[in-house]
C-alpha cells in the first residue's frame, strides 16, 4: 500500500473541519533497553481528551461487567483444551515508555494439553509481537482458537487496562521492545506519547492483511493527526469488523 493511499485512509477518518495540529515533540532524558522514555510532565493532556479517558473507563467497566460470563466461558474452555493458564500477560512498551503486561485470552498452544496448573494468568516475557502473525501459524491449533482470535474475543481482558488508565479504547497498538527498536527509531517517543488501544485505524482498514510496514505507517499517522471524530469513527467501525472477522488471523 502506498503512502498515499495511507494518507487518503486517514483524511477519511480524520475531522477536516479543523486544522491538523503538530504533535509537540518528547524529550527524552534516558535510554532503558535502547528504548527513549519521555519526561511525564512535558505531555499535558487537554481536556478533550481528559474527558475521553474518564468516559473510556466507565465504558470499560461497564463493557467488562456485561461481557464477563461469556469471558469466563471462553477461559474455561481454553483451559480445558489447553491445559494451560486461559490468560497471557505478554510484555510490551506502554505509555510514556512503561512496561506494559498486556492481558489477552490465551489462543496459541501446541496440540498436546499440558498438566493442568493452578495459574489464571501466564506472564510471556519474549520479544515476539504483532509482525510474528500468520493465518496459518501452528500454535493456533483449534477451531474455538480461531473464532476466539477471528471476532476478537481474546481482546476483552484488555478492558482492565482501559480501567487502570494503561490502554485506550482506540490508539495504535502496543507493541514490544524489539520493535520500537528495529521499525522504530526516532519516532519512538511520537509512538509513546499516546496511550495504545485495543481497536486502532489499521485494525478497521485490513486488519492483518495489511504489512508491519502499513500497520506501522497508519499507528503513526493516527498518532499525528488524530482527533475526536477520527475517534469516535474508528470506534462505531469496530464493532462491524469485530462480528464479521474480516481479514483476522
Amino acid at each position: 500500500m502506498k503512502s498515499s493511499a495511507i494518507s487518503q485512509i486517514v483524511y477519511n477518518f480524520e475531522d477536516t473541519s479543523r486544522s491538523t495540529t503538530s504533535v509537540p515533540s518528547i524529550q527524552v532524558t534516558q535510554n532503558l533497553a535502547s528504548i527513549p522514555i519521555p519526561r511525564e510532565s512535558v505531555l499535558v493532556d487537554d481536556l478533550t481528551w481528559q474527558t475521553v479517558s474518564i468516559c473510556e473507563r466507565a465504558a470499560a467497566i461497564l463493557l467488562l461487567v456485561v461481557l464477563a460470563p461469556a469471558l469466563l466461558v471462553c477461559a474455561a474452555a481454553v483451559w480445558l483444551l489447553s491445559g494451560r493458564a486461559p490468560l497471557i500477560a505478554h510484555k510490551r512498551v506502554g505509555w510514556r515508555g512503561s512496561a506494559l503486561w498486556m492481558l489477552k485470552l490465551r489462543t496459541m498452544w501446541d496440540g498436546v494439553p499440558a498438566a493442568r496448573t493452578g495459574g489464571i494468568v501466564e506472564r510471556i516475557d519474549d520479544e515476539d509481537g504483532p509482525g510474528r502473525k500468520h493465518p496459518a501459524d501452528s500454535r493456533v491449533s483449534c477451531a474455538f482458537a480461531r473464532f476466539c482470535r477471528r471476532h476478537s474475543i481474546d481482546e476483552i481482558p484488555q478492558l482492565w487496562h482501559v480501567i487502570r488508565g494503561e490502554m485506550s479504547l482506540v490508539g495504535p497498538r502496543p507493541v514490544t521492545a524489539r520493535e520500537i527498536r528495529q521499525y522504530y527509531g526516532a519516532e519512538a517517543d511520537e509512538m509513546l506519547q499516546v496511550k495504545p488501544g485495543i481497536a486502532g485505524l489499521w485494525q478497521t482498514s485490513g486488519r492483518n492483511r495489511l504489512t508491519y510496514r502499513e500497520r506501522r505507517a497508519m499507528d503513526l499517522e493516527f498518532v499525528r493527526r488524530r482527533s475526536l471524530r477520527m475517534y469516535l469513527r474508528i470506534l462505531l467501525r469496530t464493532l462491524p469488523e469485530v462480528w464479521s472477522g474480516a481479514n483476522a488471523c
